[in-house]
């Protein structure tokens, strides 16, 4: 569909389709898995501080309901495009399927940059797009979470939206919220730990010692960050770290915690005196056992594929291998990758545990929601692993192929209506 076109969609069709003719499926039943369900693109016009009034526009893409409502992240970014929701949608369908959640897969967006408008001015946007969206969203059927850009703040407002329409308050329509508004222990940590859980779970496997493993993260936000203090705290030294102003690299190990109060003081990673200073692209091609991309899509390619130097490659991030990167990769028996719909996975598992809290009106304690959490990232990873290693797949093929399958079957039993 010429409407969605973008890099990233066709990257998605791109790996979807090689998964369909993996998996034989048939020409005439490939278009309803692939394509989104509902799109929706709203302008949404708001009184900024200074006085004037702007226009940003807005994207909501929920991709299927066929097993439950639609899980997805709502990120602000100034280069937000419906493609780009819409691949990222597709992705969040085969995560959810992969992990056994009862969701199908949503993302939203809205082109602006949160960094540059006044808290006030982030608010309205928040309030103006809920209320645009609440025909579309419920918590039977779509239920949005904090993605690049947002945070619990962003989702109070859109909870708080949301009730005052419905005249009482409405806590699982969204997840990733604070505590005090129904939010869940252990879900801002929950991606990056996941991460940190599966690159652990695959160090096992290929032998590597994580006491002695050097870690490089592009993307140092709260999934790059919670990943490389989990990672530390399992014995391995976190050699560089990069944001959007570019990266910093110490041999000998940066000190996160000193990172860290740089970071929250500037708001940047540059100008920090204990490492030496280095670019986004020369992160990924630091000789490390791990390399966690978990910044934007589209980072490792067919130029940089070749060139990286690690052990595990760990994908924080969505999408951030392209296939061409992909074809290299899987001539290389020296990289292991965890791939994204497996190693992120932990954030909307968390969130699902979040919504079913919210429903029960009755709350875990962090203990028991990092149990459940761990047990099935490592159920999905032993089953993503044998399927891999007995069909003679990539651990990518095999992922997709158990998410892909299941959303195939589920569409298949319940048939076409009317």
């Amino acid at each position: 569909m010429e409407a969605y076109d973008s890099p990233a969609f066709r990257m998605a069709c791109q790996q979807f389709d090689a998964v369909a003719d993996h998996l034989q499926m048939p020409q005439a039943e490939r278009p309803r898995l692939k394509y989104p369900k509902r799109s929706l693109i709203v302008s949404l016009p708001i009184n900024c501080e200074d006085g004037t009034q702007k226009v940003y526009t807005g994207f909501r893409v929920q991709h299927h309901l066929t097993l439950g409502p639609t899980k997805g992240g709502l990120r602000f970014h100034p280069d937000v495009t419906l493609g780009e929701v819409a691949a990222l949608a597709m992705w969040m369908s085969w995560k959810c399927a992969l992990t056994g959640l009862p969701y199908g897969g949503a993302k939203g967006g809205i082109a602006c940059d949160p960094h540059r408008m006044a808290p006030r001015e982030v608010e309205r946007l928040t309030r103006r797009y809920t209320q645009e969206m609440i025909p579309f969203i419920g918590p039977q059927v779509d239920v949005m979470a904090p993605d690049m850009g947002t945070n619990e703040q962003v989702m109070a407002w859109i909870m708080d939206s949301y009730s005052m329409h419905m005249g009482y308050s409405v806590p699982s329509i969204v997840t990733g919220k604070p505590l005090s508004l129904g939010g869940s222990v252990g879900r801002r940590e929950a991606t990056g730990r996941g991460v940190a859980h599966l690159v652990a779970r695959a160090a096992d496997t290929i032998g590597l010692d994580l006491k002695t493993a050097t870690v490089a993260v592009q993307g140092f936000g709260n999934v790059g960050s919670v990943a490389a203090l989990t990672l530390e705290s399992y014995g391995a030294t976190v050699v560089a770290v990069s944001d959007v102003s570019g990266g910093v690299f110490n041999a000998r190990g940066l000190d996160l915690e000193k990172l860290a109060k740089h970071l929250a003081k500037e708001r940047t990673l540059h100008g920090f005196t204990e490492a030496e200073a280095i670019t986004n692209d020369q992160v990924l091609l630091t000789p490390c056992d791990v390399l966690v991309p978990a910044a934007m899509e589209r980072q490792i390619t067919g130029d940089n594929a070749g060139r990286i130097q690690c052990r595990i490659l760990a994908e924080g991030a969505n999408g951030p291998t392209t296939p061409e990167a992909d074809a290299i990769l899987s001539r290389r028996e020296d990289v292991f990758v965890l791939p994204d719909i497996l190693c992120n996975a932990g954030g909307v598992v968390v969130s699902y545990f979040e919504w079913v809290q919210d429903l029960q009106s009755f709350f875990w304690s962090e203990t028991e929601v990092m149990e459940k959490l761990y047990r099935i990232l490592d159920e999905s990873y032993d089953r993503v692993l044998h399927s891999s290693r007995s069909r003679n797949i990539s651990m990518r093929t095999a992922a997709l192929c158990a998410g892909i399958q299941r959303v195939r079957e589920a569409k298949a039993i319940r048939g076409l209506f009317p």
